[in-house]
């Protein structure tokens, strides 16, 4: 009896690691700042690896969390940043080809509304010895936020996307959202004055009608290319003379169902923002530029993770394909991704509920080494966590890849307490 008992435990035991997949990636802990004030601290994450020495990492999440690491993300140090500015939440992480650090974050300076400005602050080494941060021209008491960061390595110069309000949640039918962009080509020492790039506006609600979620990417002969989501639709912008000049009007590339405001069970609040990436790199893809989101075509409890990509510079884009692999009706949601500018391999980090029941969650990866082609899942987080639909939890995890070295970062909770992790994936 004892020995059909073994067996028995043995073949669950081997079930369960096989059918669920359990993680062989070590996750790491990032330590919050001791003096992190904000009560929703390790939400919103962003990550990057310094392609001139892959020990360090830095990330940084809300409202002002930085993070270092000099070994691989092995171990962390963590502080708070500060500026004379203020630092209110939505960071992007940046490493310029020098190896010099950038932490780009909303700013209040003058106590307006909301939101006044958006900050670069800048340090020369990953310790985080800041300057008090520089920052495109402000505009009274219009509010700017949701911005995203990409970066010409041949110019040196960073390019800056974001949606400005009018007044934030107005109802007044004259106000508005817009776009708009400004570059630095001085390691972010100046920003060129704001520059409208989205022909048509949005409301001020900060919901599917209005213009939200610019990013940007840089293609191999210097273009822009940037996106943003309304309504159902995902918008496609380009410039080609270093973003003097627009398109006239952009253009409508993909339906992103139901909206990018999107309602996942247990989720305080959840987007379907897009991410976008060119790839630069050597391989028979150069030039392939991928566009990733989540929606709801699949059924309202059921959202997924897609893809789409054009190899002329956005004239045209491939049949959608579903990169999370399962045949579930289950959610995955807060997706980002990244590609390896070695290789040209392809990252989709998300959470998932495939294999769980009741909210629990896990964080999977998705990759692709035929240029979007086709896509492997894996279980990177090593047990799930339960979120509470009563805790912000924030809108995006992030992830970074070069040379084989993969990192992602995403917050957990666990009995109401958010944490932040990453896991350790080398190929």
């Amino acid at each position: 009896m004892k020995i059909h008992t073994f067996f028995l435990l043995f073949y669950l035991f081997f079930f369960d690691l096989c059918f669920f997949g359990q993680s062989t990636y070590k996750n790491v802990q990032i330590p919050i700042p001791t003096n992190a004030k904000y009560p929703y601290s390790q939400v919103e994450p962003s990550i990057a690896i310094n392609s001139n020495n892959l020990n360090e990492l830095i990330a940084g999440s809300v409202m002002n969390d930085y993070y270092y690491s000099k070994d691989g993300g092995q171990n962390w140090n963590s502080t708070s940043l500060k500026s004379k500015y203020g630092v209110n939440g939505d960071p992007v992480l940046m490493f310029d080809k020098f190896g010099s650090v950038y932490y780009f974050h909303l700013a209040n300076y003058k106590k307006t509304q909301r939101l006044d400005r958006i900050v670069c602050q800048k340090s020369k080494s990953i310790e985080g010895f800041w300057n008090q941060g520089t920052f495109p021209k402000e505009n009274g008491t219009k509010v700017q936020d949701k911005h995203q960061v990409s970066y010409n390595h041949k110019k040196n110069t960073f390019y800056l996307t974001w949606t400005q309000f009018d007044g934030y949640q107005s109802k007044n039918p004259l106000d508005s959202s817009i776009i708009l962009f400004s570059k630095s080509n001085n390691g972010g020492n100046t920003w060129t004055n704001p520059k409208r790039i989205s022909n048509s506006s949005g409301t001020c609600l900060d919901d599917d009608q209005t213009v939200e979620g610019a990013v940007s990417s840089i293609g191999i002969n210097g273009e822009i290319y940037v996106i943003w989501v309304k309504d159902e639709n995902i918008y496609f912008q380009v410039s080609y003379d270093d973003g003097e000049t627009w398109l006239k009007n952009e253009r409508i590339i993909q339906k992103i169902y139901g909206g990018w405001v999107q309602e996942v069970p247990g989720i305080y609040r959840c987007n379907g923002f897009p991410s976008l990436i060119c790839d630069t790199s050597q391989s028979s893809n150069r030039g392939r530029l991928y566009l990733s989101w989540t929606d709801l075509r699949n059924g309202a409890e059921n959202s997924d993770v897609f893809l789409s990509y054009s190899d002329n510079s956005g004239e045209s884009w491939s049949t959608v394909q579903k990169v999370n692999q399962d045949f579930t009706k289950s959610s995955q949601f807060f997706s980002s991704m990244a590609i390896d500018q070695k290789n040209g391999n392809l990252y989709v980090v998300y959470m998932d509920r495939r294999e769980q029941i009741d909210w629990n969650t896990d964080i999977f990866l998705s990759q692709s080494t035929d240029g979007g082609n086709s896509f492997e899942d894996i279980r990177i987080s090593q047990k799930p966590f339960k979120p509470n639909p009563e805790i912000f939890f924030g809108d995006y995890l992030s992830i970074a890849a070069f040379n084989n070295k993969i990192r992602p970062i995403w917050p957990r909770m666990d009995e109401r307490k958010i944490t932040l992790w990453t896991a350790i994936i080398d190929y």
